[in-house]
């Protein structure tokens, strides 16, 4: 049943058990009426912080299922992938808050997909590591099938990247390091990844490095066995690595050979392997013959730096290194020369020391999302100029989902709808109908010829809108106004 009054609205709530019947009474009571319609008294209540927008809309849409799984209750959606969808939750009992991944609801009845979705939940509840995102529940609820996580306040390697470019060098070696310290736990445990990438690497806002998605896993003939024996699953970039050096199921030196992938990246700011959803392409073996060497993306890096993860990327197995415990090591030895280095080139008691390069103030960071190259490089002139540092990503979501965390990416988020659209308009809405968003200033650009979207952007103090052209000086102000403390 849809609600349609405050009175049916309270009703769904009550069996839902989405709102104590304590904090439904007042609220109804202060909102001075059972017959007001419900959509106004769901925005009452997510101004009172007792809803989010994800859950009123779906409330409003009459749906009765997908609210909670196992003890988390879920909050809003963060992420979506064609085999499952994440959602923000806090569990029921201490608050805690959670990551929930749900398996889509095509894949039901899929018997394969249902087994392979459980099994990355049960290896995951396997692993206990700092460097490893923790898996603290698997199961079914109302025939969706789930697995409660830990959240990790952060972004994904990939995402890092993106935006910042390539990783100076001392934070590069730690990120590094922490990876291999969690992938050589889970290898001790007997569980290899498969699937190692990027994006199944999480920075939280404290620098940590977390495995996550141990989906493709399978367990090895060495370790504990703990699940057992199974057959051995694989992402096609493995099979095809696999096949191409002639090593059949050869996971631990394949999860070694795609960490020194991320390892480049960060290094260099670019991917080492063509990057590409067509599974022709990503199953070609001259995707990993044509490799550019590391030295040839970043000049500037120290030799043994290359070396290091040229050894971790060699095509030969026999040649790469043999266990993520050796790679640590390795690494290890590196950081350390690194530091003896550098306390050797530290001047004496006394000496002069070369005054360090000024450093041009800024008034700030902005977050900057549009979808288009060369609006992107307009812009992030522009902002530079207005003496902001600026972080640009093309996915309206993805920005949202950013703010979500602490603390924030940014000081201020701008959106362009000169090709985004509604996409942009959504987004930027959706920061004043969700409390966990009232902080976030915002500026929302249209394109001169998009008079029609301002009768439908929601401004307030912290979110305005602007039409081209406009003044820098006009814009500066504006800009300045916003990040002025609330």
């Amino acid at each position: 049943m849809t609600p349609v009054t405050a009175e049916h609205l309270a009703q769904l709530l009550g069996e839902l058990e989405l709102v104590g019947h304590p904090q439904i009474d007042d609220a109804l009571r202060e909102f001075g009426g059972h017959d007001q319609p419900a959509q106004d008294f769901g925005t009452a209540l997510v101004r009172r912080e007792l809803l989010t927008g994800y859950q009123l809309e779906r409330l409003l849409r009459g749906e009765r299922a997908g609210y909670f799984y196992g003890r988390a209750k879920v909050l809003y959606q963060i992420g979506a992938g064609s085999f499952a969808r994440v959602f923000r939750a806090v569990h029921r009992d201490d608050g805690t808050i959670l990551a929930v991944k749900v398996l889509r609801s095509r894949y039901a009845n899929d018997a394969e997909k249902q087994a392979a979705f459980r099994h990355e939940g049960e290896m995951g509840r396997l692993l206990r590591h700092p460097n490893i995102v923790a898996i603290e529940d698997v199961g079914q609820e109302q025939g969706a099938s789930y697995i409660n996580m830990e959240f990790v306040e952060g972004q994904t390697l990939r995402e890092l990247v993106r935006i910042r470019g390539a990783v100076d060098l001392p934070r590069a070696l730690d990120l590094i390091q922490q990876m291999l310290a969690g992938l050589e736990y889970a290898h001790r445990r007997g569980v290899t990844h498969r699937d190692m990438k990027a994006t199944n690497v999480i920075v939280s806002a404290a620098g940590q490095a977390k495995l996550v998605d141990f989906g493709l896993a399978g367990v090895d003939d060495t370790g504990d066995k703990t699940l057992g024996r199974m057959d051995n699953p694989r992402t096609v970039d493995y099979a095809a690595l696999e096949k191409l050096t002639g090593m059949r199921d050869d996971s631990v030196r394949s999860d070694i050979y795609f960490l020194g992938t991320v390892a480049y990246l960060v290094l260099a700011g670019a991917s080492a392997l063509a990057e590409s959803r067509d599974r022709n392409v990503r199953a070609d073996p001259r995707r990993f013959t044509a490799v550019t060497p590391l030295a040839g993306r970043a000049a500037h890096l120290p030799r043994d730096v290359v070396d290091f993860v040229g050894r971790m990327m060699h095509l030969d197995p026999l040649e790469r290194w043999q266990t993520a415990a050796d790679a640590r090591r390795g690494l290890e030895q590196i950081i350390a020369r690194r530091g003896a280095d550098a306390e050797h080139a530290t001047p004496a008691v006394g000496a002069s020391a070369a005054p360090a390069a000024p450093v041009a103030p800024t008034k700030g960071s902005v977050m900057v999302v549009e979808s288009t190259e060369k609006a992107q490089q307009t812009l992030r002139q522009f902002f530079t100029k207005l003496g902001y540092r600026v972080l640009i990503t093309e996915n309206p979501q993805r920005a949202l989902s950013r703010f979500a965390t602490t603390p924030p990416p940014a000081d201020l988020l701008v959106l362009s709808a000169q090709k985004l659209g509604e996409q942009a308009v959504e987004a930027f809405n959706a920061l004043s109908a969700d409390p966990f968003y009232a902080a976030v200033p915002a500026v929302l650009i249209a394109g001169p010829r998009q008079e029609g979207l301002a009768a439908q952007v929601r401004v307030d103090d912290r979110r305005k809108f602007v039409q081209l052209p406009v003044s820098t000086a006009d814009f500066s102000r504006l800009l300045a106004g916003l990040l002025r403390p609330a």
